[in-house]
C-alpha cells in the first residue's frame, strides 16, 4: 500500500470517512483476494491523483469485519464512494481507473 493511501479501520472510520469533508473512496479488500490485488495500483494512483481533492483508502474486511458488515459487504474487492458521510455509489469487482475518476468527478 502506498504511503499517500489511508488505512481505514474501525476505530477511525467515522472520524476519517463519515466525518470527511471532502468525498472519500473506500476500498474494502482481504489480503487473500487476487482481485483486490490487482485492483490496488489503481487505488494508489488515484490517491496520488487525487490528493488534498478526495481521501482515498483501504479497509480490510477480516481486520473490520463489523464495518463490512454494517455496509452489506459480501464480495470483494467492493468500492464505496461517500461524500457527507453518506455512501453514493458502491462499485463491486475490479474495474478501470477512468470509471473510478469519473465518480470521483462527479462528487
Amino acid at each position: 500500500m502506498a504511503d499517500n493511501v489511508l488505512e481505514f479501520t474501525s476505530d477511525n472510520f467515522e472520524k476519517q470517512v463519515l466525518q470527511s469533508k471532502i468525498p472519500v473512496l473506500v476500498d474494502f479488500w482481504a489480503e487473500w483476494c487476487g482481485p483486490c490485488k490487482m485492483l490496488s495500483p489503481t487505488i494508489d494512483a488515484l490517491a496520488l491523483e487525487y490528493y488534498g481533492k478526495a481521501s482515498i483508502g483501504k479497509l480490510n474486511v477480516d481486520n473490520s469485519s463489523d464495518i463490512a458488515t454494517k455496509y452489506g459487504i459480501r464480495s470483494i474487492p467492493c468500492l464505496l464512494f461517500f461524500k457527507d458521510g453518506e455512501v453514493h455509489k458502491q462499485i463491486v469487482g475490479a474495474i478501470e481507473k477512468s470509471e473510478i475518476s469519473s465518480i470521483l468527478d462527479n462528487l
